[in-house]
């Protein structure tokens, strides 16, 4: 083969492939679309004539072909990154793709993610969101952040930050709660977990009243409804302070219920690489700092 013609993109694109068997975090990692990556491999498979990869319905296989090629494409590429690393004097990237519960990176990550970046300049962070049920693997996420208890089957969970949920509104509802019982005449917005409200309810010596209307999996979407008076939340007033402090929600009673933190996770059998551990340890730092 013509030296001159070799399809580098394709090489990079399988080789990204080859290493996470998911053409999804390839993806990410090359910065463009699965697509894009698979029709690349697909390119490469037919100039070669022959098949690289199984396709299976979770992920990938490497074929025979493929094992034999990845290892030379992987040190291929491993020498010239370790050239230009000599050549720029700097420490290489590495790409890790974080999915985050929508109300952790609204309410916490977004504001903190320029001191990652000065504190990690070598790690290529992608977040994804989620709804906290996620599929480490085949969503192809490195780490997860998620709301619970931290009993994940298969998965190792780091404690971030406990959570505890208490009712937020707008000022004009607010206004017209002066106990707990008033609650029970106005429209409590739900999220998924139902189990919620009843908590709160029993919490504060109270029967909880019939729960109805739209259910939210997102607490930050279910927040902007209650600045918009559409109902009562339940949510984290620890993940909303800034709306708190400009009056676009108020918190009108002081108990709040424990339903779980926000924790980092990811695969027993996935073990930490260098842009694991930082962030891992960077998110420590910051939860401790307050």
């Amino acid at each position: 083969m013509d030296r001159a013609q070799l399809p580098l993109n394709a090489l990079r694109a399988f080789e990204a492939s080859a290493r996470h068997l998911n053409f999804t975090r390839a993806a990410l990692e090359l910065c463009v679309s699965q697509g894009a990556v698979s029709q690349q491999v697909a390119a490469l498979e037919a100039r070669l004539g022959v098949a690289l990869f199984r396709r299976l319905p979770r992920g990938l296989m490497l074929t025979d072909e493929g094992r034999a090629l990845l290892p030379v494409m992987a040190d291929a590429l491993d020498r010239i990154g370790a050239t230009l690393d000599r050549i720029e004097g700097g420490r290489p990237r590495e790409a890790l793709t974080l999915g985050v519960v929508g109300s952790f990176a609204d309410g916490w990550l977004l504001d903190r993610l320029p001191d990652f970046e000065r504190a990690c300049p070598h790690v290529d962070l992608r977040i994804l969101l989620n709804n906290n049920r996620v599929d480490l693997a085949g969503e192809g996420l490195d780490l997860a952040i998620r709301f619970g208890e931290g009993a994940w089957h298969g998965t190792h969970a780091q404690p971030l930050l406990r959570a505890p949920l208490t009712p937020l509104c707008a000022p004009a509802l607010a206004a017209r709660i002066d106990t707990p019982a008033a609650l029970t005449r106005e429209r409590l917005l739900r999220s998924y977990r139902a189990e919620e409200w009843p908590r709160w309810f029993a919490a504060a010596g109270l029967p909880c009243p019939p729960l109805r209307g739209v259910v939210f999996d997102n607490s930050v979407l279910m927040a902007r409804a209650a600045m918009r008076g559409q109902g009562v939340a339940l949510a984290p007033p620890l993940l909303f302070t800034r709306a708190l402090a400009a009056g676009d929600l108020v918190q009108p009673f002081p108990l709040a219920v424990d339903m779980g933190g926000y924790w980092l996770t990811r695969l027993m059998s996935r073990a930490d690489s260098p842009a694991m551990a930082d962030l891992r340890a960077w998110l420590a730092a910051a939860v401790q700092a307050g």
